[in-house]
């Protein structure tokens, strides 16, 4: 949905009507508009303000300010922005988010938030039916990082003291997290496709002491899928503690036509002991909003702690007694809530087609790259993710190169993204190149995470082939 900033402001305009006349019943000064914003107006009354313009225009001043130094950013919006996984928020959730933002909810209690706790409730639930579980404990966070940290938290107040595994190709979300937390932390080996070595791994349970796995459901440099059927397979001779982080995947479980391996381990994740996901990357929400789910309700008694000073509104259960964080933007609530009204979370649905999309225009920029000698490509794109570098003999050269079309495409507009691959993993893909010089290569990388990538995919190639040309690459 493509919609101008004013037909934006249009809609808001009317929503923050609708909700300023609920409030009509507060006293006020007469012949004044009241205000839910907490303004302190001419009257010195909260919640009260003045009708006129800013007479001082030190309002418009800071505001025009703030619009000059915005510009200072890369083009996220744009289908010629295909770098990192930045994704702008639906049109609903951006709405709804400053509609929420006018009540300026806190989601840690209902005292701070009964409407958008209630809305939280209801959009986590829908989330995660989407993998199947009508029976959870879960809730929003501030991001992935946070979301991950609370469900090492709960894996290490279940297993205390284990290890706890993930891919080297893992966010580093996971060994820092259990640095905080103050457990082993310990990487196992990825395949040249990026995922989860298997036998790696059983021969790490082997030696036993391990905790917790987690395994990277669309792993954020090459969107890999770790082998989820074959992980659970190990979970039942082993015992461990399975954790998926799918903050930048999980979406994908609704799409069809997938490879095979990738849809049987999406299928398997109702299988698994706690589920990160990240609404604010495909799930069109803005940052942050990030999402932890446990398919054991009954770990909300780990949470349990006492405070003074809230949770009195209401016997109804309270986020914050479930949750690590504290004061929350119950905005980000109501955001995820609206857009999962307007696009529910369903496989054929239009959310789904939209990621879907996403995928064909990934699919089709790999074959053009590799049908084209002057470019080296690696594993077929599994999500919307597609690494690829020039065509060079030597590593070294590869790596110059890159960072030469890296900056030849941002001056034609075209904005990519880097990403350092070792060696060991290209050799399996680049069999003729000398690696002798460099442990790591230097490689490009796109996020192609708008629907609209797709219908922008020959811009895209005739960049990149204006590019080859233009720095010599044969």
């Amino acid at each position: 949905m493509n919609l101008s900033v004013q037909q934006e402001l249009a809609i808001l305009a009317q929503a923050l009507g609708r909700l300023e006349s609920g409030f009509q019943h507060l006293p006020g000064a007469p012949g004044q508009r009241r205000s839910v914003s907490g303004d302190q107006g001419k009257t010195g009354r909260v919640g009260v303000t003045g009708g006129g313009a800013d007479p001082s225009g030190a309002l418009s001043e800071v505001l025009d300010e703030v619009a000059l130094r915005l510009r200072d950013n890369y083009p996220y919006f744009h289908p010629l922005y295909a770098g990192q996984m930045l994704k702008p928020p639906h049109p609903v959730a951006r709405l709804a988010y400053n509609l929420a933002q006018t009540i300026n909810p806190n989601n840690h209690a209902l005292d701070g938030g009964r409407a958008s706790s209630a809305m939280e409730k209801e959009a986590v639930a829908q989330l995660a039916a989407v993998f199947d579980w009508s029976e959870h404990l879960g809730h929003l966070t501030s991001g992935g990082t946070v979301a991950n940290l609370e469900a090492l938290w709960v894996a290490g107040k279940l297993t205390p003291g284990k290890t706890v595994l993930a891919s080297s190709q893992a966010h580093y979300t996971h060994s820092r997290v259990s640095d905080v937390l103050q457990l082993p932390f310990e990487s196992v080996t990825a395949d040249s496709n990026g995922r989860m070595d298997t036998s790696a791994l059983e021969a790490r349970l082997q030696r036993g002491d391990v905790g917790t796995v987690v395994a990277s459901v669309g792993t954020t440099g090459f969107g890999a899928v770790d082998p989820l059927p074959d992980i659970l397979r190990l979970r039942q001779q082993y015992g461990f503690r399975l954790h998926a982080d799918a903050a930048y995947g999980g979406y994908f479980r609704l799409v069809e036509g997938l490879d095979v391996e990738t849809a049987r381990s999406l299928a398997s994740l109702d299988s698994v002991d706690s589920i990160v996901i990240d609404p604010h990357k495909h799930g069109l929400q803005p940052y942050g909003c990030g999402a932890v789910l446990f398919a054991d309700p009954s770990v909300g008694a780990l949470y349990q702690h006492e405070s003074p000073y809230t949770y009195f509104s209401s016997d109804s259960l309270h986020l914050g007694e479930i949750s690590l964080e504290c004061s929350r933007a119950g905005a980000a609530a109501v955001a995820l809530w609206a857009t999962q009204q307007l696009l529910p979370l369903e496989t054929g649905g239009a959310f789904a087609a939209g990621l879907g999309r996403s995928i064909a225009a990934a699919r089709q920029l790999h074959e053009k790259l590799a049908g084209d000698s002057r470019f080296l490509t690696l594993m077929s794109p599994e999500l919307d993710i597609v690494v690829w570098a020039p065509a060079a003999s030597s590593a070294s050269e590869i790596s110059a190169g890159a960072r030469s079309h890296f900056a030849a495409a941002a001056e034609r507009h075209l904005h990519l993204a880097l990403i350092e691959v070792e060696a060991d993993m290209l050799r399996a893909h680049w069999a003729d190149v000398d690696f002798s010089d460099a442990e790591t290569v230097t490689c490009l990388r796109s996020c192609l995470v708008k629907p609209e990538h797709l219908d922008w995919l020959d811009d895209i190639w005739a960049i990149l082939v204006e590019v080859a040309v233009a720095t010599g690459t044969t």
